[in-house]
């Protein structure tokens, strides 16, 4: 038993000094897990393996699984961030769950390519209170209740099954919650966006980055993004008009003719419990304008110079 008391302490003493994640010789070590939105997912695999390459002795575990997912798992300390695409719930905020703006971006109505209407709708769009008829109350049950001239056949209309900023988000727009959306539930934005594709008469919401091909800027094969009919007069004007391309979607983001929500913030959430050296090193690397320039060319918006500083103040103030 003195044996292995004595190993123990000659090996502890030997080892060097890591302090919240970082080591005097060979600086910034560690793992950071990762765990949230499919919004946030793919921007934080980039962000993550530019961080490595700076600091090679730093790890990445990082998977999505709804902004849901994420909060609790930061909470009960499975993670180190979560990725979360909706606001926060003040149980959540006084639970220790320490947001941080990483980003913006939107979640956006989605078609079918080949709806039998498909032209009608793009130029025509649907208003928030045509899109709470169909996702809400569910009176609104055929595309003939639409427009008379639309084909006579049920909306299939598709939620996501898992607790998820997405969902929240486009509910809050229609002024309900997720609990509330009617439809088909699929898990996971990409699961989502294939439902869509595989049938015509559908309809749904999907993240930005899961409905345009980020290399031709284009939407990808069989989906559209759902134009809103955001003064409610039946036809998309100049002003309502750009969800043909990425860059001009992301831009009406930015200038706020896309309404919020559902237009949003997205966030790394952290356990302000949890005091680290190596994830405030990582918060403050994504903050930095090189990986903020990532995110126009990834589909997202990327913050203001005055939000990043508050941001970046918030970290300071509580000494992580």
């Amino acid at each position: 038993m003195s044996f292995s008391i004595l190993l123990i302490f000659v090996t502890f003493s030997c080892s060097p000094k890591i302090d919240q994640g970082y080591d005097k010789e060979k600086g910034f070590i560690g793992t950071i897990s990762i765990s949230g939105a499919f919004a946030l997912y793919p921007i934080a695999v980039l962000w993550s393996e530019d961080f490595k390459k700076i600091h090679p002795n730093v790890r990445f575990n990082i998977s999505a699984g709804g902004a849901g997912k994420g909060i609790s798992d930061v909470l009960s300390n499975m993670v180190d961030i979560g990725l979360v695409s909706r606001d926060l719930h003040p149980i959540e905020l006084e639970r220790g769950a320490f947001p941080i703006i990483v980003a913006n971006d939107a979640v956006i109505g989605t078609l079918n390519s080949a709806h039998p209407n498909i032209d009608e709708l793009l130029k025509r769009g649907l208003s928030q209170k045509e899109l709470k008829g169909i996702f809400i109350t569910g009176s609104i049950k055929k595309w003939s209740d639409i427009e008379p001239g639309f084909v006579n056949k049920n909306i299939e209309v598709y939620v996501r099954s898992d607790a998820a900023g997405a969902a929240e988000t486009w509910a809050k727009y229609l002024g309900g919650t997720q609990e509330e959306l009617k439809g088909v539930g699929i898990f996971g934005d990409p699961g989502l966006a294939q439902a869509i594709k595989d049938n015509p008469l559908a309809i749904g919401f999907n993240n930005i980055n899961y409905v345009f091909d980020l290399k031709t800027k284009k939407t990808t094969d069989n989906i559209v993004a759902l134009p809103l009919d955001v003064n409610s007069d039946h036809k998309i004007d100049e002003n309502e008009n750009f969800y043909t391309e990425l860059d001009s979607l992301t831009n009406a983001v930015a200038l706020g003719k896309y309404p919020s929500p559902p237009s949003r913030e997205l966030m790394f959430v952290l356990n302000k419990n949890q005091q680290s050296k190596l994830m405030a090193e990582f918060v403050r690397f994504v903050m930095s304008p090189k990986q903020q320039g990532y995110l126009l060319e990834n589909g997202f918006v990327p913050l203001e110079k005055e939000l990043i500083n508050k941001e970046i103040n918030k970290l300071s103030a509580s000494e992580l």
